[in-house]
């Protein structure tokens, strides 16, 4: 049903939401924001998540997610390209822990399809 680039960039979004899942494992927002190095990770596999989902496309993206903030995701990519110096560690945290993991299986499901 999908094209074999939807499916390459569904693929990015299964393997970057574990990368970053496991990341900030066990971390609060306080140790995320004092940990240089996970943070700056953190922050670049929100930015391929975000680019995935924008080059798949609205169209695509609203039959693979019709319940996902399509919209949210492509907006956090632009904070985090256009705003970087404003990034709340807690936000990135409550995104990882609440909100990839409805991504993903979508995106799963979506590959399967």
């Amino acid at each position: 049903m999908y094209s074999e680039r939807t499916r390459l960039f569904l693929a990015d979004i299964v393997e970057d939401v574990d990368r970053l899942v496991a990341f900030v494992d066990g971390m609060d927002a306080k140790a995320l924001g004092a940990d240089e190095r996970t943070l700056l990770a953190v922050e670049r596999l929100f930015q391929r998540i975000t680019e995935a989902v924008i080059q798949i496309g609205s169209e695509d993206m609203g039959r693979i997610g019709p319940d996902l903030p399509v919209r949210n995701i492509r907006g956090l990519g632009n904070r985090l390209r256009h705003d970087y110096r404003n990034i709340d560690p807690e936000l990135l945290l409550r995104i990882a822990q609440n909100e990839l993991p409805a991504l993903r299986a979508a995106a799963e499901r979506a590959m399967g399809e």
